[in-house]
């Protein structure tokens, strides 16, 4: 059930990218009286699961989910329509256009996704605003994971900055894109009290973008364990804790907060200890045995950060909402841009970054969010409009690539140059496909 909702997820994101962009294709080339023959949502060869022609265009739903597309009459293209190519050229046809109507056209696509990923993340502030945990409500500092501690980081830090970028909202992701992305090289911390720098090495940049470490945590909120609910049949409930109790030591070992509690038992899996219990309002501790499970658990769901600090929430009103997307989908596009640069660069690895379906599903995560789902939307959006941009042929890129050509020398590619060179760009973006989906599956194999 959870991957048919994560599909599920992908499929309806990715179908409305796909026909909103195609619609980017088809407007403008109405507009300008080119004749538009197909309008499909994926891929159709040999056969359709639905088309209808309504006047000179048939819609359609393909049954090869690798995208979407617009026929336009008389223009070198996927189809790879030769027969067409090779008769007069019509009035109505996208070759018999003047070069800046059909720069339009081909930009119609692209200004579409740009535009949705702008207004989406717009939208989502204006429906949901932003909740987060202000920095300075953190007393306790961080928890550093392993990645964490390997950087230098140290439970009870309390990180003041990055780079140069103030650690004001409370999430690891902060840290993880400056070091990964604009190549921050220190993290300013308040360590029992002193003003600490931590050196960052230029490893980390490709470390931290690996794919073994895409989910991984440098650190969370340092916390203490109070507990939220006691599993049935579990460690806990035999040992009689109950919801609110807070758990201070093991074996006589103070355990104030949550990580220490966690590096105890992890060494003492399916042994017996002794776990210090304070109950809610009360200043009693009370010793209580417990057996804990092969994988080193008592059965219990800890409270939430938000029990112990308080968050805060920027409010968007519809007008404030829309330059706060459209500065939200920039950030997104500049970190894109400098990844690319990373990978040009040789600091980041192309092979660990890339990622088929699975990948990109895997984000929308295994339960049914809408805030979640229409975010990762405008962020596909984004890196759709992007990646089509590419120089590539057969993608909207190329085609612009060679119609701005065509403008600024006044010379028009033959229709023979972009029979081939259409061809070798569809090779170069399935040979992309191909190795995207074929890392997953890889991954997928050797987890």
């Amino acid at each position: 059930m959870d991957t048919l909702i994560t599909v599920g997820q992908l499929v309806l994101s990715l179908s409305i990218l796909i026909v909103l962009h195609e619609f980017g294709h088809f407007l403008p080339a109405r507009l300008f009286g080119t004749r538009v023959e197909k309008f499909y949502l994926f891929f159709d060869p040999g056969f359709s699961l639905f088309k209808k022609q309504i006047g000179e265009t048939e819609y359609g739903v393909g049954w090869l989910p690798l995208g979407g597309y617009v026929k336009i009459s008389g223009m070198i293209d996927e189809s790879f329509d030769t027969d067409q190519m090779e008769q007069e050229p019509q009035p109505w046809e996208f070759r018999s256009k003047p070069a800046w109507q059909r720069l339009i056209i081909m930009l119609g696509g692209v200004t579409v996704n740009f535009f949705l990923g702008f207004f989406i993340y717009a939208m989502v502030l204006f429906a949901y605003g932003e909740e987060y945990f202000p920095a300075e409500n953190i007393t306790a500092g961080i928890a550093a994971d392993s990645l964490g501690q390997e950087i230098g980081l140290e439970s009870g830090d309390h990180i003041l900055r990055v780079g140069q970028v103030p650690f004001e909202r409370f999430n690891d992701r902060i840290v993880l894109r400056e070091i990964a992305i604009n190549n921050a090289r220190d993290i300013e911390v308040n360590r029992g009290g002193e003003t600490v720098i931590v050196d960052v090495d230029p490893k980390w940049t490709d470390l931290l973008t690996r794919y073994e470490n895409k989910n991984a945590r440098l650190f969370t909120m340092r916390m203490p364990l109070v507990v939220a609910d006691v599993a049935p049949g579990g460690p806990a409930e035999a040992a009689g804790l109950q919801k609110e109790d807070r758990v201070v030591s093991v074996d006589g070992t103070p355990t104030p907060y949550f990580d220490q509690f966690t590096e105890i038992i992890q060494r003492q899996k399916g042994q017996t200890v002794t776990l210090g219990i304070q109950p809610k309002d009360s200043e009693t501790i009370k010793e209580v045995p417990l057996t804990l499970t092969e994988e080193g658990r008592i059965g219990v769901a800890v409270a939430p950060p938000d029990y112990f600090y308080k968050t805060e929430r920027q409010e968007y009103g519809f007008v404030e909402s829309l330059p706060a997307g459209v500065n939200q989908g920039v950030s997104f596009l500049s970190d894109q841009f400098k990844a690319f640069g990373q990978m040009f660069a040789g600091n980041i690895k192309v092979t660990e970054s890339l990622g088929g379906f699975a990948s990109i599903g895997s984000m929308f995560g295994s339960t049914w969010n809408w805030e979640r789902f229409w975010y990762m939307t405008a962020s596909l959006s984004l890196i759709l409009a992007f990646m089509n941009l590419l120089p590539i042929p057969a993608l909207d890129g190329g085609h612009v690539m060679f119609l701005l050509y065509e403008v600024v020398t006044g010379r028009k590619p033959s229709d023979k140059f972009m029979e081939r060179a259409t061809m070798v760009g569809f090779v170069i973006v399935l040979g992309l496909v191909v190795l995207a989906n074929g890392l997953d599956i890889w991954r997928w194999i050797n987890n």
